[in-house]
């Protein structure tokens, strides 16, 4: 069995606050913001390392990130996966979710043959759910999302549960296809000392534009269909007040203070 793990580095959520965005590109600067691996994605990485353990095979780990971002993501190598593809390139700055799609989508095929492709439902930086289901409708497989198991009869055939508004559903697919997961799927594993040394010598390839047969002009800020046009910081108008005076004092005031505002009658 064969599985792909989509992963994105994405801004450090301790560090929220302190990104800057771009007025020209109206796009996030995330360069003085620490990086980690999207959280969503180390629980497809973990479901992938679960159903390699059972079935065997190879697991290969996605990246769209700056070369730069190789330590970081030398995680998912440490986490257990057998090898790894960053695809950086300048050309892909500023790529909305169709164009990281189609991106992502080309290296897949330039990888090979695939039972499995899974991702974080959606991630902690953008939180559009986008990605997944284009990647499937570009590799022309099934998607389903929201997924919290997966079970496998044999190698044919997947069970995956995926949650909707009022309960859950289940579905069988059989593969290829991409799935995409919620947290509740799994807990992912510590890693070791020993499997960081590991991991610093598993492959990690590097791929640009021109290694891979793209799909012109989804390529970067200019190839990609949705931009964002302005943005402003919305006004505050909201204001505490703390109340004076003793616990019947205080509600008294409480009380006149609803009654003006209308939440009050009689």
């Amino acid at each position: 069995m064969r599985i792909i793990v989509c992963i994105k580095p994405v801004p450090d959520p301790k560090y929220a606050g302190r990104e800057v965005l771009d007025e020209t590109t109206k796009t996030l600067n995330r360069q003085d913001v620490p990086s980690v691996i999207n959280p969503l994605d180390k629980h497809a990485l973990e479901e992938a390392l679960r159903l390699r353990e059972r079935f065997g095979g190879e697991i290969v780990v996605v990246s769209m990130a700056p070369e730069a971002s190789l330590p970081l993501l030398r995680e998912a190598l440490a986490m257990g996966a057998d090898r790894m593809v960053v695809l950086s390139d300048r050309r892909f700055a500023g790529s909305d979710t169709l164009a990281t799609a189609s991106i992502i989508a080309a290296a897949v095929r330039s990888i090979g043959p695939f039972d499995l492709l899974l991702c974080g439902d959606e991630t902690t930086d953008s939180g559009t759910a986008q990605v997944s289901p284009q990647i499937a409708e570009l590799l022309g497989v099934p998607n389903l999302m929201h997924v919290s198991s997966v079970q496998v009869s044999d190698e044919k055939t997947f069970r995956v549960q995926s949650q909707i508004e009022d309960g859950y559903m289940i579905a069988e697919l059989d593969p290829p296809m991409v799935l995409s997961v919620v947290k509740e799927i799994n807990k992912p594993r510590y890693v070791t000392l020993m499997a960081i040394l590991d991991g610093e010598q598993k492959e990690a390839r590097v791929l640009t534009a021109d290694d891979l047969i793209l799909d012109e002009p989804w390529i970067g800020l200019e190839g990609s269909p949705t931009q964002i046009v302005d943005l402003m910081v919305p006004e505050k108008k909201t204001k505490a007040e703390m109340l004076q005076g003793d616990a019947r004092a205080q509600a008294q005031t409480l009380a006149d203070r609803l009654y003006r505002m209308g939440f009050c009658h009689g």
